[in-house]
């Protein structure tokens, strides 16, 4: 089952230019990376080399114990960024990419500070499950800066999240009684902190201010929850910012048709944004 989900990458040793052809071991098609001169400029490149590719939730729950899981075939939003950010960051980080071991191991090791509190994988509550602990953690660890409060139209809010420990249908790992106390205790944390949030209302006026590669994180209309979705802003031929993300609507990693702010407003379930930017 781990082998079905779970994908090594195997760098090959051709270069062309900024080129990296890297090979996936589940279904041997290959995937051309090819870094830019900035890492926001990378990042959207190395997003859109996964455009198409299916959306598929619940890829990190297929082991009976926590354990990184890669798995560059499929996406949930969440997945997709992580895997994305990973991979940029290894592309600026190693020089030489013709040492497959070197840029196999540096990427692993940001996807496991990018997903776990601390960058340590220490059972299921480690994994950072809801996205404004994840924005928290990665801030304070020096990969990201939140911006939010920097751009036009935002305001100081604060949100009680309950979510995980409310829907445990959801998550039957919170069964353990161990594991639904460590949850529990996040969500306290994350309910006394506020913070900087973008409304509805504003976005418009705060979308003239975003940069390519920016981490956009949609925020949850609905009590007990912080953000429903996440994706990067991505500027289109139409001179607005559309967003790039893995779509449970269209099933697979996809562009906005509409500019992020239209995506909100179309979107009732949706009740703004934070946003944040690498390091």
């Amino acid at each position: 089952m781990q082998k079905l989900f779970t994908t090594l990458l195997l760098l090959l040793f051709s270069l062309a230019g900024q080129a990296q052809a890297i090979v996936l071991s589940s279904n041997l098609n290959s995937l051309t990376l090819v870094g830019g001169k900035t890492l926001a400029e990378t990042t959207i490149k190395i997003g859109k080399q996964f455009l198409g590719n299916p959306y598929t939730p619940h890829t990190l729950d297929v082991n009976p114990t926590e354990q990184l899981v890669v798995n560059v075939r499929e996406f949930d939003c969440t997945t997709y960024l992580e895997t994305v950010l990973a991979l940029s960051l290894t592309w600026q980080a190693v020089s030489d990419k013709q040492n497959r071991v070197l840029f196999d191991e540096t990427f692993r090791h940001y996807l496991t500070r990018l997903r776990y509190r601390d960058g340590q994988i220490e059972g299921y509550a480690s994994r950072l499950h809801y996205f404004s602990d994840w924005l928290r953690d990665n801030e304070r660890n020096g990969l990201l800066t939140d911006v939010t409060h920097d751009l036009p139209g935002s305001i100081s809010v604060a949100k009680a999240v309950s979510y995980m420990t409310t829907s445990m249908y959801r998550y039957p790992q919170l069964h353990d009684p161990a594991i639904f106390k460590q949850v529990a205790q996040t969500e306290a944390s994350l309910s006394q902190q506020s913070f900087a949030f973008i409304p509805k209302k504003n976005i418009r006026q705060a979308e003239t201010q975003l940069q390519d590669g920016d981490i956009v994180m949609l925020m949850a209309a609905r009590p007990g929850l912080d953000m429903k979705h996440v994706g990067l802003a991505v500027r289109q031929p139409d001179g607005r910012m559309h967003l790039l993300h893995a779509s449970s609507d269209q099933g697979a990693v996809v562009i906005t048709k509409y500019p992020i702010s239209d995506y909100l407003l179309w979107h009732k379930h949706l009740s703004g944004i934070r946003v944040a930017r690498l390091k």
